[in-house]
C-alpha cells in the first residue's frame, strides 16, 4: 500500500492579498472566488482528487461568495479554517482575541459549507505556542502552519521590496513566511504535547527549498522545463528520504494577470493560466503515482495509525 500524502489549498481571496500588500481597496473585499473556484474544482475532478481547502471566515460573510464556497464542500472536499481576517501577525494576538478570530471563522464557515473545520493554518504561516493552545482548547485535530524552509526571510524581503507598506506595517508583518531557523524543523507529521497533530508544508528534503506550486509558477515564468525538473527533483528526494509530501496550492496557481490585473505584483502572474493549470495537474498526478494522496485529515489519520511516524514534540518552534 502506498504511504499517505496530502494536498491543500489556501483559499486566499483578492482582498487578502491586497491587504497583506498594503494596497488600497481591500476594505471593500473584492473577490475572484466565482472565477477561480470552478477552475480549481474542474482540475481536481479531472484528477479524481479530494483535497483540503483552508477558507477565510470573512469570505463566508459575503453573500456573493457563498455559492462558490458551498460548491467546494458539495464536491466532497475537506473545509478547514484559515482565520477570519487573514492577518499574518496572528502570533501577536492574545488568547481572547485568538478564540474570537478562530471561533468567528468556524461559525461562518460551518454555516455556509455545512462542515465544521477540524484543521487550521495560520495566514502567512503565522503561528505560536499560544495559537496551538487555543486550537487544542477548541478541539482541533491538526494544525498546518509550519513552513520548514530556509527561504522564508528571502521571500519576506522580496515581498517588502515590492510593497508600499509603512515601517509600522512592516514591523507587524516581520514574522511573515517564518524565520531561517524554521528550516531545521521536521518535514514529517508530529504531535504536540497537547495532542494537536502538526502537518508541516513540505519543502525539498536536504535543501529545504520551497516546493509549493506558487514557487513553481515563479520558476515556470522563467522556464517551464526548469519548474518541472525542480518538482521532479523534489519528488525523488521525498521518496529517497521517506517524506510523504503535503503539497500546498493557492488560487493564484489558476489565475494570471489578465484575470486579475490588481495582482500584477505577485510572482508568476505573467504566466498564462492555462500553463499554470497544466503544471498543477503535473504535480498532482505525480503525487498520485507514488503516494496515497488525500486530504489533510486523511494524512493526519494515517500518521497517527503508523507507529513511530508521529513523534511527540513539545519545544519545536516554541
Amino acid at each position: 500500500m502506498k504511504p499517505a500524502a496530502s494536498i491543500s489549498l489556501d483559499l486566499d481571496n483578492l482582498w487578502s492579498y491586497l491587504k497583506t500588500q498594503g494596497a488600497p481597496g481591500w476594505e471593500s473585499f473584492p473577490s475572484y472566488l466565482d472565477l477561480v473556484v470552478p477552475r480549481i474544482l474542474d482540475l481536481l475532478a479531472r484528477c479524481d482528487q479530494r483535497i483540503t481547502f483552508f477558507v477565510v471566515g470573512q469570505d463566508a460573510t459575503i453573500e456573493s461568495n457563498r455559492a462558490a464556497l458551498k460548491s467546494i464542500a458539495d464536491a466532497g472536499h475537506e473545509i478547514a479554517n484559515h482565520s477570519f481576517m487573514h492577518e499574518p501577525w496572528l502570533h501577536l494576538y492574545d488568547r481572547e482575541r485568538l478564540h474570537q478570530e478562530i471561533g468567528d471563522a468556524e461559525k461562518m464557515i460551518t454555516a455556509v459549507t455545512g462542515q465544521t473545520p477540524r484543521g487550521f493554518r495560520g495566514p502567512g504561516f503565522s503561528t505560536s505556542p499560544l495559537v496551538r493552545e487555543v486550537l487544542a482548547e477548541r478541539g482541533y485535530d491538526y494544525d498546518a502552519s509550519l513552513f520548514p524552509s530556509a527561504l522564508g526571510p528571502v521571500a519576506r524581503l522580496f515581498f517588502f521590496l515590492n510593497s508600499t507598506l509603512s515601517a509600522e506595517e512592516k514591523e507587524r508583518r516581520k514574522g511573515l513566511y517564518g524565520k531561517f531557523s524554521d528550516a531545521f524543523g521536521s518535514l514529517s507529521p508530529f504531535t504536540w504535547e497537547n495532542g494537536l497533530i502538526e502537518l508541516p508544508v513540505t519543502t525539498m528534503p536536504l535543501l529545504r527549498l520551497p516546493v509549493h506550486t506558487t514557487y513553481l509558477m515563479f520558476l515556470a515564468q522563467k522556464s517551464e522545463a526548469l519548474a518541472r525538473a525542480y518538482w521532479n527533483t523534489a519528488v525523488t528526494l521525498c521518496r529517497l528520504r521517506s517524506v510523504a509530501p503535503s503539497l500546498l496550492l493557492h488560487p493564484t496557481d489558476f489565475l494570471d494577470v489578465t484575470d486579475v490585473p490588481q495582482m500584477s505584483f505577485f510572482p508568476g502572474m505573467k504566466l498564462a493560466a492555462e500553463k499554470k493549470i497544466a503544471l498543477v495537474e503535473h504535480t498532482v498526478r505525480s503525487l498520485q503515482r507514488h503516494w496515497q494522496t488525500g486530504t489533510m485529515s486523511d494524512h493526519a489519520a494515517a500518521a497517527t495509525r503508523c507507529p513511530g511516524a508521529c513523534a511527540t514534540l513539545s519545544t519545536q518552534h516554541a
